[in-house]
């Protein structure tokens, strides 16, 4: 399992870091596998596994219950979980509570805040106290509808210096990583190359640290909407749905189950149940 003087030593090296979402047992597994780096258990769960128009809905048991299957799968990859919304923005102590149980009852390695200078004071109660807590500034998810929606943020001048503030009060508090969302590219490299910390980049263009994609954007699972920022490097969902298309037709048809998937029975037994 990666450190944290891993991911800085990255940062410090210029090596890169690949951060993957997944939601239960089977994809920390692959993930680990494939040799991900950091496995992040997003609130994102809410739309693309539970079926939920936004993150909101999202409950600190939702992700307490991923969290640990996440952990079954990928004993030995650093995994971070979201807070979700309204769990930390409140108080200090409300955000040390809850991150708290993230930790004990979830088995995540650290968490994700979002938002910048003013969530300052959770993240530095939660480092005080030795939870590892990564940021996210940029497109904030939780928080999309009063940012006008889920649309590219810091395109000017003014808001690109406030989000590097922001970046600069939550490296200030302690956070050891921090992902940049949906901002254009020479933002997403100015906040790398201002900040100590490693940048981990989603739609924020080639010059953070690091890049982190949802599971199932990445694999051709989720086709509500595909943001521009979106590359998929397979198309898994159409390979499932071909294989349960083929299973329900050789189902309908009796190909299957053929002889070969069956299980026979001695003549001696057969003769007993059928009584000749």
């Amino acid at each position: 399992m990666r450190s944290l003087t891993d991911f800085h030593r990255s940062k410090k090296e210029g090596g890169k870091i690949v951060m993957m979402t997944a939601y239960d047992c089977p994809g920390g597994r692959l993930c680990e596998e494939a040799g991900v780096d950091v496995i992040l258990v997003g609130d994102s769960l809410g739309m693309v596994v539970l079926g939920y128009d936004s993150t909101v809905p999202v409950t600190l048991e939702d992700m307490i219950h991923h969290s640990r299957a996440v952990r079954r799968g990928a004993k030995d990859t650093f995994i971070l979980t979201d807070m979700p919304f309204l769990t930390y923005q409140i108080s200090p102590a409300q955000a040390l509570e809850n991150a708290a149980r993230l930790m004990r009852e979830g088995g995540c390695d650290g968490v994700k805040l979002e938002g910048g200078a003013e969530i300052a004071a959770q993240v530095r109660a939660l480092t005080t106290a030795g939870i590892p807590v990564c940021g996210h500034v940029g497109l904030t998810p939780q928080s999309a509808t009063a940012l006008g929606g889920y649309k590219v943020q810091a395109r000017t001048a003014e808001a690109a210096r406030k989000l590097l503030d922001d970046a600069l009060a939550l490296e200030a508090a302690g956070a050891f990583m921090i992902v940049v969302e949906c901002v254009p590219a020479p933002v997403g490299g100015l906040v790398a190359g201002k900040v100590n910390v490693p940048v981990i980049g989603i739609g924020a263009g080639a010059d953070c640290d690091g890049q982190v994609l949802v599971f199932h954007d990445a694999l051709g699972m989720f086709d509500r909407f595909t943001p521009k920022f979106v590359r998929r490097f397979a198309e898994v969902g159409r390979a499932a749905r071909e294989g349960l298309e083929e299973y329900a037709a050789q189902v309908r048809d009796g190909r299957f189950p053929a002889p070969e998937h069956s299980f026979g029975m001695q003549d001696e037994e057969l003769r007993k149940i059928y009584g000749n």
